[in-house]
């Protein structure tokens, strides 16, 4: 590979992480990431990537699966330093089920994926940033969490989801306590409604709830949104900060009466 930054993006293959892929591309970095598509189902959004600059590594592989884990790390250092792991894949139910009815196969398997694999590549990786920093040479790495507004707003019909959600931010805080050491900032972004192919069936619906007043900011978000947050916090401007937290979502957190 190039000798450019390398930033692991996990789920880098469509929606919001092929747009922090496709900023991150444009500001010089390569990106390592991992997907459950298989490489032919992966190459338009690949493609976005590499179009915007960057060379790609591709890993096939489930995040909760430990073998998945280990071969994207593995690649990754084959290419050199880790720059920037940016913990983005995630799933929901594949059910939504009322939290009364909700099974321990469908609450295992989103944990699984969006909390203990995060965490367990966050993990790893932060490992191999530390050995990278004690080693010098003016490195300084940085941990993004994309998590949602789910980590604090209660769905009922998706709790799996929000409590891995919840996970995702305590991940956030742990690292950012433990790594602020060693100069490397933890960060977590919140995006709120943004316009992917998980809510496109239900558009119309949060279109009407945005117009009704849902959000101050008047329109869905765009994955370009939550790309361009990442940028910030990852630009190397804000050398005081760790552990903080990013709302993306258009006001939905403001408490307004």
């Amino acid at each position: 590979m190039s000798n450019k930054k390398l930033a692991i993006i996990t789920g880098a293959s469509r929606g919001i992480g092929n747009a922090i892929s496709v900023r991150l591309a444009k500001e010089g970095y390569n990106i390592a990431t991992l997907g459950n598509s298989t490489t032919e189902a992966a190459a338009p959004g690949l493609k976005k990537i590499t179009d915007a600059g960057a060379e790609i590594i591709y890993v096939q592989g489930n995040l909760g699966e430990k073998d998945a884990r280990d071969r994207l790390l593995e690649k990754a250092l084959e290419a050199g330093n880790i720059d920037l792991l940016v913990n983005n894949a995630s799933m929901g139910p594949r059910v939504r089920t009322d939290i009364l009815e909700m099974s321990s196969e469908s609450l295992d398997e989103v944990l699984n994926v969006n909390l203990v694999g995060t965490l367990l590549l966050t993990q790893a990786v932060a490992n191999q940033m530390v050995k990278q920093v004690d080693a010098g040479q003016g490195y300084a790495p940085a941990i993004v969490n994309i998590s949602s507004i789910s980590a604090y707003t209660a769905s009922v019909n998706r709790a799996e989801y929000c409590v891995a959600k919840a996970g995702v931010s305590m991940t956030t805080m742990l690292f950012a306590a433990r790594l602020a050491e060693y100069d490397i900032p933890v960060f977590e972004i919140r995006p709120g409604i943004i316009l992917t192919d998980m809510i496109a069936p239900v558009k119309e619906k949060y279109d009407k709830l945005i117009a009704d007043g849902l959000t101050p900011i008047k329109r869905l978000g765009l994955p370009e949104d939550v790309a361009n947050a990442v940028w910030v916090l990852v630009s190397g401007q804000l050398t005081y900060s760790t552990g903080q937290v990013l709302n993306i979502d258009g006001g939905f957190h403001i408490r307004r009466l």
